[in-house]
């Protein structure tokens, strides 16, 4: 049981910081923040993530290529040129790791107003900090777990976020269910997004990128976007916009109001006649 909740917490806290700051924040820019509080989500991030720590800049350019080039030859990490759920994540992994190291050469457009902390990244990144990271996990295990079996989770503690990125690129342009009619692949995990912090709403997020919310449906629920507005209302954060209120739902309004007035218009007419 105390495996089991390790590896909850683990996975919620390291899957929250990576959607809210380095998806919504570093990639989108969907809020603002101050220099204090950027260095303070990256200790949170480090800290949450461990030894498979990403830097938000390098992540936001990748993310942003994403965006740029969905389910293209240009994708860093589309299920469509690549075979299988691990063959998209290590795929997605070197490509990041290539940004980072500069073997990539990114495009201006996608390297604008990221979050920097080079001496933080360079420390997070290196293999001393990552097999300390590891040997820190491998304690908590021989601490925690009760069955030898539960060593065969310990891999997937250690390349967590490399998971969950995977989990959510490739699924969500694998199975799902679509909001929206797109030129790619993009779909949604789960109607009720329990698991990825609202990450898994993907077809809602390629429809509108610069929604802090990527529910749309009455019955989606974007956890993440709910402790954003916490942070907003806090002031440690200044979301730049609420959720949005889409075209879609701005359409039915519309077409609603005028039935109403038709039907209004074509009473009063008869009443006269």
């Amino acid at each position: 049981m105390a495996i089991l909740i390790l590896i909850l917490a683990h996975w919620y806290a390291s899957l929250f910081f990576q959607s809210f700051f380095h998806h919504r924040y570093a990639a989108h820019q969907l809020c603002t923040m101050s220099k204090n509080w950027e260095k303070v989500f990256h200790v949170c991030c480090f800290i949450t993530q461990g030894s498979s720590y990403i830097s938000a800049g390098a992540y936001a350019m990748m993310h942003r290529m994403h965006h740029a080039n969905t389910d293209t030859e240009e994708d860093p990490h589309s299920p469509s040129h690549h075979d299988g759920f691990f063959a998209t994540m290590l795929a997605t992994r070197n490509t990041y790791n290539d940004i980072y190291r500069g073997k990539i050469i990114v495009e201006e457009k996608y390297c604008k107003d990221l979050p920097e902390w080079k001496a933080f990244d360079k420390f997070a990144h290196s293999w001393i900090t990552r097999v300390a990271w590891m040997a820190v996990y491998v304690a908590l295990y021989i601490w925690l777990a009760t069955a030898w079996w539960q060593f065969l989770f310990l891999p997937f503690t250690i390349a967590i976020c490399t998971v969950q990125g995977g989990a959510i690129n490739w699924w969500a342009h694998v199975f799902g269910y679509e909001n929206y009619k797109m030129p790619n692949t993009s779909k949604n995990i789960i109607p009720v997004d329990i698991i990825f912090w609202g990450e898994g709403y993907h077809n809602n997020h390629h429809k509108h990128p610069s929604s802090p919310s990527n529910a749309v449906k009455w019955f989606e629920w974007d956890p993440a976007y709910g402790v954003m507005r916490v942070m907003h209302f806090l002031g440690i954060i200044k979301l730049k916009r609420f959720k949005a209120k889409y075209v879609e739902t701005r359409s039915r309004v519309r077409k609603l109001r005028r039935a109403r007035v038709q039907e209004f218009t074509g009473s009063r007419v008869a009443e006269e006649v």
